[in-house]
């Protein structure tokens, strides 16, 4: 019946900690297994000359999950100096949010010129859970440190760990691969901080694709994130279309994961 495929639909979700929340950060999944690189891991290549990222957009995307649609996305970039500030939001609706509903607000900024990220938060409601969390780099101490409270059980702790010269963070990693030439056949490698973890991503330039989004059709570009440590590398695959011109606005993304394959489309662009 249609009221037990949804609760099953729900409780896979529950088990996955929210598939919305691959809609603001699609390399997260990448950082799952606690693997940790050093900081002599893969340096952050600056953006192409005569790039820039965008001065102000909003980007709206339609989540589905499998059959279902499992919520929105919004992200929105906005320009703050030498500073690129990017804010995501992630809502379940439907019968699935009546079930486990899902509330998730990220924020992130990285240097327009270097591409270096300067920190990530999210601020998670999931069901009964909710976490807040703040994560920032010191360069100069070669440190990433955490700050993170459990607003249920009134729990906060503190970390620290090496990081290197130059990251970019789960949030930033979707817009970072915009500033690079995006050739086909070619592949360049990211250093992608998460908690107390940097994994090195390899990002697969694959090939050319039209794709139909509900806003509109375009030429993109496939790229495919991999890494040699995380839960993507034993059970599932991601892949991000970028537009095919010197925008390389992300029009679609998609993680096939264990539990499911979890598609975002492009509905909205509104450059403000």
């Amino acid at each position: 019946m249609a009221e037990d495929r949804i609760f099953l639909a729900s409780a896979r979700m529950r088990q996955a900690r929210s598939p919305v929340l691959l809609a603001a950060g699609i390399a997260v999944a990448l950082g799952g297994s606690g693997a940790q690189t050093t900081p002599a891991g893969p340096v952050l290549i600056p953006p192409r000359a005569g790039y820039n990222f965008p001065a102000k957009q909003t980007l709206t995307y339609a989540v589905d999950w499998r059959v279902f649609p499992a919520g929105t996305t919004v992200m929105r970039l906005q320009q703050d100096g030498d500073e690129e500030r990017v804010s995501a939001t992630g809502d379940t609706l439907g019968a699935i949010n009546l079930i486990y509903r899902v509330s998730d607000r990220f924020q992130s900024s990285f240097n327009r010129r270097t591409g270096c990220s300067a920190g990530f938060a999210k601020q998670l409601q999931e069901g009964r859970r909710q976490v807040s969390t703040d994560l920032k780099f010191d360069y100069a101490q070669g440190k990433a440190l955490l700050n993170e409270k459990n607003l249920v059980k009134g729990t906060s702790k503190h970390a620290e760990a090496p990081v290197g010269s130059c990251v970019t963070d789960l949030l930033s990693a979707i817009f970072y691969p915009a500033s690079q030439p995006l050739t086909v056949g070619q592949s360049f490698r990211v250093p992608v901080a998460d908690a107390m973890h940097t994994v090195a991503v390899t990002m697969k330039v694959e090939a050319r694709e039209t794709v139909r989004t509900p806003l509109g059709t375009y030429k993109t570009i496939r790229v495919q994130p991999t890494a040699d440590a995380g839960v993507v590398k034993a059970r599932g695959n991601i892949w991000i279309w970028y537009t095919d011109d010197d925008r390389h606005v992300p029009v679609q993304m998609r993680a096939r994961l264990f539990w499911g394959t979890i598609t975002f489309q492009l509905t909205g662009m509104d450059p403000k």
